[in-house]
């Protein structure tokens, strides 16, 4: 939003409420009407004489004055229509050129706009003004209105590459910029209850759009658009404190580590795979009602089987298949949201969780063999740290 048509606008606002007071004050004091006096509760009145002094102009009974009163608030009012007839036409034509401009315009509007209809209202809330600006107020309204299913509309339509990484979405990152922008304008606004409502459209909107992206990725897979994309909203809202979407911040959160989760467990498979058959078999066997140390006396489970199979992944072998899992992972990360790091350190703690889940059912199953795996939970540590240092 510029500078300068919010500067405009503040300004046609603040000169306009002083001369349209002064204006009104001047009628009714021109024309001894008792506008002013009017907005008075009827009983709190004082029977005093009106302006001319006379004692025959003392206040008449109750109904003669709400009457008169009402009366000469209606001429008041037929005056000052007559002489800015052309005010809300003219406001309202400058209110559609700021929007026309930019949508976002109507955020500081609608705040500025309804400070300055308070304001009016606890001046004479029958005013001219007040009138006025309170029916522009509706148009300032329908402009914010419009801006939010505006932004709604362009998550529906948003279009993504399909040859291309999905990273974080244009709708995601727009969301955080209305975000800051409307913090911003609307901190102890009058109207913030708007502003809230709106948030809790946008954000459900936001979270039905990335979920349909996700499922429609052809490059990316969908768990990495849920995870990267989750992250940052969970980001955002825990930046701008927004209390009203403090249950959308923690389903963002959860929906984030559930899908970093199911990637890294979908990602990295059975990086040991022909040890993870074998030790299915193992289990297997163990379902069916053998005993945990006769496993080894079955012919395709036995000591020599188990070492043989061992022997197929050797620490060299072992850290060249992690090595390629990094370089597909890269691939399918974008680098504004920084999560590689991150995705490579809950592998290498999946990736420990197997090792360890071998190393106990050796040591049930295989008691006393003296067999251990060709490489241990220390060499997995320096191969996870030296393929992130080296890329």
């Amino acid at each position: 939003m510029s500078c300068l048509s919010v500067q405009i606008f503040e300004q046609v606002l603040s000169e306009l409420e002083p001369l349209c007071l002064a204006e009104q004050d001047f009628i009714s004091k021109f024309f001894k009407l008792q506008q002013h006096q009017a907005v008075m509760p009827p009983l709190a009145q004082p029977e005093s004489e009106e302006f001319d002094g006379s004692a025959a102009s003392r206040i008449p009974p109750q109904t003669d004055h709400r009457h008169s009163s009402s009366s000469e608030k209606d001429m008041v009012r037929l005056m000052m229509n007559k002489i800015f007839q052309s005010i809300e036409t003219e406001l309202n034509t400058l209110i559609a050129l700021g929007d026309k401009i930019d949508s976002f315009h109507s955020l500081y509007m609608l705040v500025k706009m309804s400070h300055h209809v308070w304001t009016a209202e606890n001046v004479d809330p029958a005013s001219f003004l007040s009138t006025t600006l309170g029916n522009v107020l509706v148009t300032v309204k329908r402009n914010f209105d419009k801006c939010i299913l505006g932004q709604i509309r362009q998550m529906e339509e948003v279009k993504i590459p399909k040859k291309s990484k999905v990273g974080i979405l244009p709708f995601v990152t727009a969301f955080e910029e209305f975000a800051e922008l409307a913090e911003t304008i609307f901190r102890n606004a009058e109207r913030r209850g708007d502003l809230d409502k709106a948030y809790v459209k946008l954000i459900k909107a936001v979270f039905v759009n990335v979920e349909k992206v996700a499922n429609e990725s052809q490059k990316t897979p969908r768990d990495v658009v849920m995870m990267e994309n989750f992250h940052h909203i969970f980001s955002t809202l825990s930046r701008l404190k927004i209390s009203c979407l403090d249950a959308e911040k923690r389903e963002a959160k959860h929906k984030y580590t559930d899908h970093l989760q199911s990637y890294v467990i979908y990602s990295l498979g059975q990086p040991l795979e022909k040890l993870n058959h074998f030790f299915e078999g193992v289990e297997a066997r163990v379902a069916q009602g053998v005993r945990e140390e006769e496993v080894s006396y079955q012919l395709a489970f036995n000591k020599q089987e188990l070492r043989k199979v061992i022997k197929e992944y050797p620490g060299k072998e072992v850290k060249k298949g992690l090595d390629n899992l990094y370089k597909k992972v890269d691939k399918h990360l974008c680098e504004e949201e920084s999560l590689l790091q991150v995705v490579w350190h809950s592998m290498q703690d999946e990736f420990i969780r197997q090792y360890k889940h071998f190393e106990d059912l050796i040591g049930r199953c295989y008691p006393g063999s003296g067999i251990t795996m060709e490489f241990t939970i220390q060499d997995v540590l320096e191969y996870f740290s030296s393929i992130a240092q080296s890329h």
